[in-house]
């Protein structure tokens, strides 16, 4: 079975359309859309295009509380859609969540220690989890536990532009980080007629200039610690 996890969208319509068409391409059997569609440019378009795709979604920390921007274009029926979504999913002895399988906000990073990462997953019946939320890709392994990070289509902290998914076959023996590219000139000329109050901060700090990798799990890091 393949499954494609897309995950931490943040309202980027553009590059969820180009992913959905990847995937399309691999022929996968489900798709999981693993919370934080909501918080960017273009919610209610974002979740209407994942809405089209009908497979699992579960549910982030924008979903339960969006943000006030999210509000008004989001639409009403888009929102409580977002707002009943399940924390989590299990497909092909996968299990899907956001952050963690009871909590959609701890932060797990490639630096975390092992022993609060095997804590904050202790309990669940697969030795696998896809998360999303911090949005760089990793792969851990604690004991037989394997906490894999799917990484964010539409705001990666990768040292890269571009939209950040993952590829799992059959329960993951054969698993892969995939990264599509997207016309970055054409979202960002989108994202400043959006009208959205966010744009220009969010150009400059998500499309102009790559978001570092390392500083970002280093400031994660002490977020997480404080």
């Amino acid at each position: 079975m393949k499954v494609a996890a897309l995950y931490d969208v943040h309202g980027m319509v553009r590059p969820l359309d180009v992913v959905i068409a990847d995937v399309e391409r691999e022929r996968v059997d489900a798709v999981v859309f693993g919370g934080n569609l909501l918080f960017g440019p273009f919610p209610r378009e974002t979740v209407g295009l994942a809405r089209s795709v009908e497979d699992a979604h579960v549910r982030g920390n924008c979903e339960r509380e969006p943000d006030d921007g999210d509000r008004p274009p989001l639409g009403d029926d888009h929102r409580r859609w977002s707002r009943e979504l399940p924390l989590t999913a299990s497909i092909d002895g996968v299990l899907y969540c956001h952050a963690a399988p009871t909590n959609d906000m701890p932060l797990t990073t490639a630096a975390t220690p092992d022993d609060v990462v095997a804590a904050l997953f202790a309990g669940i019946d697969e030795d696998t989890v896809v998360i999303g939320h911090t949005h760089h890709q990793l792969d851990r392994r604690v004991g037989a536990l394997r906490v894999i990070n799917a990484g964010s289509l539409g705001m990666p902290y990768e040292d890269e532009v571009t939209a950040c998914w993952a590829l799992l076959v059959d329960g993951v023996p054969s698993f892969s980080f995939r990264r599509t590219g997207f016309d970055v000139d054409r979202a960002v000329a989108e994202i400043r007629a959006s009208g959205w109050p966010l744009a220009d901060e969010f150009v400059a700090e998500n499309l102009l200039t790559p978001v570092s990798r390392a500083d970002a799990i280093a400031q994660l890091e002490r977020r997480r610690a404080a």
